[in-house]
């Protein structure tokens, strides 16, 4: 059956009878590639924005890089103050890509926030003061699989209660990669939703090398997501470093210019300089910079004349169930 990426709570229930990091470059290239519907050639990339519903002043940057730039997809933090400002503009505006953000960190040291779930169900996932952990080593030595499966599913669930139409799932900081019951709790929650969760194929070994637990676990992770018609990336970036603005500038675009054949994916955190972003993270000028990039008339118009598509995952499931 051919099934419509997308996922609000009541096309999710009418179909459940059927449905059973901040680094220096970081860029995961597989051993071989799709190469989407059969276009021998040819090269797309998802600019996804993390981080979206995290504060007023991300999802104001955020909004502006879809409705000015290229950003073509953004993951939410549903956990967060400011998701159900974010929420009610997904709600309003179906022709944008929304995933969620699975968020079991809160990482920031003057901006916190707990579980969705209650406090009382993954007390594993806690701190002292009831917060989600500050890192992932720390809910990878204390977190229970069994409460990480319900506070994420509570995550969804949220989304799906605020009318949010959901495309995919990856995952905050990268914690669900940092033990292998983590990450089958992740496939697992996007095969119960039927949804992508954000995975690089044919990166075994890229992946041990990052994530050695969970390595052994990656080449069944792909043949069960493939027998479900859940497309994985070819290649993923997660950053080019701190330097200036033209350096970081430039250093996207050597990125886009060097993209493989295939489905790429461009990890950006966008925001605007100002008193919030600067009260939240010394990382403020990174973003602000990162959406200017990517809302850049010059910028867009050299990914234009490079061959390079920027696609949603919305997109990117319909190319993979026609090829």
């Amino acid at each position: 059956m051919t099934t419509k990426a997308g996922v609000t709570r009541r096309e999710f229930m009418s179909r459940a009878a059927t449905f059973s990091v901040a680094v220096s470059t970081t860029t995961l290239l597989p051993a071989s590639r799709l190469v989407a519907a059969g276009e021998g050639g040819k090269r797309y990339v998802i600019i996804h924005a993390d981080d979206a519903g995290m504060s007023h002043n991300v999802n104001e940057a955020t909004i502006e890089g879809f409705e000015k730039g290229i950003v073509s997809s953004c993951s939410i933090m549903v956990p967060c103050p400011w998701f159900v400002e974010f929420a009610k503009y997904a709600e309003e505006h179906h022709e944008h890509d929304y995933g969620i953000h699975l968020t079991l960190n809160s990482e920031w040291r003057h901006f916190r926030w707990g579980p969705v779930a209650k406090r009382s169900d993954v007390p594993s996932l806690l701190d002292k003061r009831g917060y989600l952990w500050p890192d992932s080593p720390q809910t990878a030595a204390n977190g229970n699989a069994r409460e990480v499966e319900i506070e994420l599913r509570a995550q969804i669930e949220r989304a799906l209660e605020f009318g949010v139409p959901l495309s995919h799932l990856d995952t905050h900081m990268g914690t669900l990669f940092t033990r292998p019951d983590f990450i089958e709790v992740y496939v697992n929650l996007g095969m119960r939703y039927n949804l992508p969760v954000m995975m690089v194929k044919n990166a075994t070994e890229l992946i041990r090398r990052r994530f050695p637990k969970v390595a052994d676990r990656v080449i069944g992770i792909e043949k069960r997501l493939a027998e479900k018609q859940l497309p994985m990336l070819d290649s993923l970036t997660t950053g080019v470093g701190d330097g200036p603005y033209e350096e970081r500038r430039d250093g996207y675009l050597k990125v886009l210019k060097e993209l493989p054949e295939g489905v790429s994916q461009i990890i950006i955190h966008c925001g605007i300089e100002g008193a919030e972003l600067r009260g939240i993270t010394a990382k403020w000028r990174q973003r602000d910079e990162d959406r200017r990039v990517f809302t850049d008339p010059e910028v867009i118009a050299a990914v234009k004349e490079m061959g390079v598509e920027p696609i949603s995952w919305k997109k990117f499931r319909e190319l993979h169930a026609k090829s």
